[in-house]
């Protein structure tokens, strides 16, 4: 951690609701209301001010057509997007490794991944600083297609481990 430690922010988004076609798991596209949940969790950050500057997406293709029309909701584009193989089918534990990769002039980093590892990843890096209502919604709610969660957290990208962040906020779309 360095002396003067920096504030930054992980905002995790579970990709949006996914079909069922006869192909492989990392293959599956988004349903119908996946393509509608998607701008909407977009919009969400906007209207939250969030825009972040580093992407991190898992491969399959559920999180990248999430992430793509989630973006056009934003005012601008983030600086870069990496799509991580490491994110697919992920632990908690696997994706705090990818985590601490992260380039250190990066202030907001969004993560779309999948269940349960977005979940247990909120859970596991939401310290008890955290037990409040947002904390307390994730844990009644889960984590519902095209859910968001906000992490923040002073310090470097190297030093993310269990407990270091506070859970800010936490959206869970209108079920149907």
């Amino acid at each position: 951690m360095t002396e003067h430690a920096t504030p930054r922010r992980i905002i995790v988004l579970r990709h949006a609701k996914a079909d069922w076609p006869k192909v492989d798991d990392h293959e599956r596209p988004l349903a119908e209301r996946g393509r509608a949940e998607a701008p909407v969790a977009g919009q969400w950050l906007a209207d939250s001010g969030i825009n972040p500057d580093y992407v991190l997406c898992s491969t399959s293709l559920r999180t990248r057509e999430t992430w793509k029309l989630a973006a056009h909701e934003l005012p601008k584009r983030s600086r870069r997007t990496v799509f991580e193989k490491r994110i697919y089918d992920a632990t908690a534990g696997e994706i705090i490794e990818v985590l601490k990769e992260t380039p250190e002039d990066v202030a907001d980093l969004l993560l779309v991944g999948h269940n349960p590892g977005v979940q247990n990843l909120v859970e596991v890096l939401a310290g008890d600083e955290s037990l409040g209502d947002e904390l307390t919604q994730l844990r009644q709610r889960g984590f519902p297609t095209a859910g968001i969660a906000v992490l923040a957290f002073d310090g470097d990208w190297a030093g993310v481990e269990p407990g270091v962040g506070r859970l800010v906020s936490y959206y869970a779309p209108a079920v149907d």
